[in-house]
């Protein structure tokens, strides 16, 4: 199988129009974007862009509210952008259990939506930040308890946010590399480095080896899509530029 190297619009958000960022992302070689809330006002017409530069949406982010409370538009919304999966990426500070109980609790919440959506002809899972990384009181990992009690659903795994959250990427590849269905590739500045970029680095200019990771991603998992991200970046067309050379140079 062959995989895709694709682009997070989140990381374009500043840098508008979406005309001419799609413009951009065509030419430096990618064939798929990921989208997220911004973009879904008019998915007709974002669709028409999407098909003038040969890109294609097989991703997209949506909401834990919007998943619960207006399902049929994320479908909608869905169907029209051609997505094949779609993903729930984040939850509020205010929102966040406390606990492992919580935590369960809010996997079955997961499961639950996952079911739907799957019903209507999509993959369904979860997006990763740090925030799940960070041991509760009991010693255990809520990205541990999302996995467990919400088997039916799957991972986009955010490696960059699992090594900014203290743990390490390849044990939980090893160990959960199944449900890995999407993979977003960004990378972390050396320490003290682009603290204008919130101590981001282009693909392949950080601390992240992405040479074997991509390996081990492609041998135990069934990602194809490599969503390549940057939170903060401050030129887009380089970011977008430099990562995508850098996959083609050792990822591919």
């Amino acid at each position: 199988m062959t995989q895709n190297w694709s682009f997070q619009l989140y990381s374009a958000r500043n840098f508008q129009p979406w005309t001419d960022v799609l413009k951009m992302l065509a030419e430096a070689g990618y064939a798929e974007v990921e989208g997220f809330g911004a973009v879904y006002g008019d998915p007709a017409a974002f669709r028409t862009e999407l098909d003038r530069n040969g890109l294609t949406m097989p991703t997209g982010h949506f909401s834990i509210d919007a998943l619960e409370t207006d399902l049929g538009n994320v479908i909608a919304t869905a169907s029209t952008l051609g997505m094949k999966r779609i993903y729930c990426p984040y939850i509020l500070p205010a929102n966040r259990p406390s606990d492992a109980a919580g935590w369960q609790g809010f996997a079955r919440r997961l499961q639950a939506v996952g079911e739907k959506v799957k019903a209507a002809g999509f993959g369904f899972g979860w997006h990763n930040h740090d925030f799940e990384f960070a041991a509760l009181a009991d010693g255990s990992l809520p990205m541990q308890h999302i996995l467990d009690s919400a088997p039916g659903i799957d991972w986009e795994m955010d490696v960059a946010w699992v090594v900014r959250g203290g743990s390490e990427p390849q044990d939980w590849i090893s160990r959960h590399g199944p449900r890995i269905t999407a993979v977003h590739v960004k990378d972390i500045a050396p320490q003290g480095q682009n603290t204008n970029e919130d101590g981001w680095a282009d693909v392949g200019h950080g601390i992240i080896n992405w040479q074997v990771l991509m390996k081990s991603l492609r041998q135990n998992t069934p990602a194809r899509s490599f969503i390549m991200e940057h939170d903060n970046p401050s030129d887009i067309g380089r970011f977008a530029r430099r990562s995508i050379a850098s996959l083609n140079a050792f990822g591919a």
